[in-house]
């Protein structure tokens, strides 16, 4: 029988917990068998400390304002399987977008967190008045991923190619979307 899975926000006090997650999920980034899921050489396999600062501010501001953000974990026998993030954009005048990072560790992929925390994020932004949009960016060669957006709504309005160069490669971005309401 399947552990319970349960979606829970992270809140300030969970995280040192979620970075040790993420540390551990970016260090199969590159990996044989997995492939690259994020723009970041194989040997950097920890959080950019920007995105440390993000994350540790961006909680307490309200959404619709600059630096916003906020995330979502799935648990499963007490472990973190995945993750969900919403953020702001930093430009204005584009406070009803936002954008999306999602990942699922290494026991749990292929097993639907993906599908469930995606689906929470949809349903949790749709429940925010001011947003409309929510973009992402994924790198093409990530087509498991590209697939699953695909599948819950989202659609791909442009692809960046030669975007990334790191570990003697190149690689493609592609952006997606998907509107929440008309």
């Amino acid at each position: 029988m399947a552990d319970a899975r349960s979606i829970v926000p992270v809140e300030a006090g969970d995280l040192d917990a979620f970075f040790t997650y993420l540390n551990d999920h970016i260090a199969d980034n590159g990996s044989s068998g997995v492939g690259y899921f994020l723009p970041i050489p194989r040997g950097q396999a920890r959080l950019p400390e920007e995105k440390v600062r993000s994350f540790r501010g961006g909680l307490a501001i309200a959404v619709g304002e600059p630096g916003w953000r906020r995330a979502f974990v799935c648990r499963t026998a007490g472990r973190i399987a995945g993750h969900v993030d919403l953020h702001g954009y930093p430009e204005r005048f584009v406070e009803h977008r936002c954008v999306l990072g999602l990942g699922v560790d290494r026991d749990h992929r292929r097993g639907g967190v993906g599908a469930e925390l995606l689906q929470h994020a949809l349903a949790w932004a749709a429940r925010v008045p001011t947003l409309e949009w929510v973009d992402l960016q994924v790198l093409a060669e990530n087509l498991a991923a590209r697939r699953l957006y695909a599948r819950h709504g989202f659609v791909e309005v442009g692809t960046l190619s030669d975007r990334f160069r790191f570990d003697g490669r190149q690689f493609a971005d592609v952006t997606m979307t998907k509107r929440l309401r008309a």
